[in-house]
């Protein structure tokens, strides 16, 4: 089954109210499968869980810049690194990430597989070593990669220091000192760039399928999470 069939059969084809009209409506079944068929745009490798707009608005490529997250509720703002990772790397780069959280974290799993468009839901889990998380998120990793409705997040519980990785497989560090961070994104070949813009500013596709939804409940199970 392809890319867009099993989009289609997860999302489209269940709920077809649930999508609003994009411009991949006015493509033919040709023309998507060719675009959905791409998951390499020069050096830079995507994974199977999502897909650029079809007039390429965003190049996916490698890279990060810093940036300032604020809170729409709060007004409050904390410094963020983002990150675009090509998939061959993508995955170690994440788990080097989580090293300066410290030995025992707090962990968010965000799902979107039942959710409205742009919504999710957030299920939590404190107080977990590190070495057994990376144990559990190594024996899930091709979900992690590749299902376009899974999220992660780690954070220290001691301080305002998180780790994300998203629906979309960009990751997001949110901390005060950027030193260990940068230093983990250069030593992997990933360098700094404040003009880049993600895949996920434009117009882009999700995938997912129903084996990934059982894989998911059962990282949930595996890392002690109660829905």
């Amino acid at each position: 089954m392809s890319f867009l069939q099993k989009f289609l059969e997860r999302v489209l084809r269940s709920t077809p109210t649930r999508m609003p009209e994009t411009a991949f409506d006015d493509l033919t079944k040709e023309q998507l499968d060719a675009h959905i068929e791409v998951n390499r745009y020069g050096r830079f490798l995507l994974t199977d869980a999502v897909r650029p707009s079809f007039s390429l608005e965003v190049v996916p490529r490698e890279g990060y810049r810093r940036d300032v997250y604020r809170d729409p509720a709060t007004g409050h703002t904390m410094p963020v690194l983002a990150a675009s990772v090509s998939a061959e790397r993508l995955f170690e780069v994440f788990m080097d990430l989580l090293d300066p959280l410290g030995e025992s974290v707090d962990v968010v799993l965000e799902s979107s597989h039942e959710s409205e468009p742009g919504a999710h839901s957030d299920l939590h889990r404190e107080q977990i070593e590190s070495v057994l998380l990376k144990s559990a998120l190594y024996d899930f990793e091709d979900l992690l990669l590749n299902d376009g409705c899974t999220g992660l997040a780690v954070l220290n519980p001691a301080g305002p220091m998180e780790v994300q990785f998203d629906e979309h497989k960009l990751l997001f560090v949110y901390a005060h000192e950027f030193e260990e961070f940068e230093a983990i994104f250069e030593r992997a070949g990933v360098r700094r760039d404040d003009s880049i813009k993600f895949l996920s500013e434009a117009e882009h596709l999700h995938s997912t399928d129903d084996v990934y939804r059982g894989q998911f409940d059962e990282l949930r199970y595996r890392l002690g999470i109660d829905l």
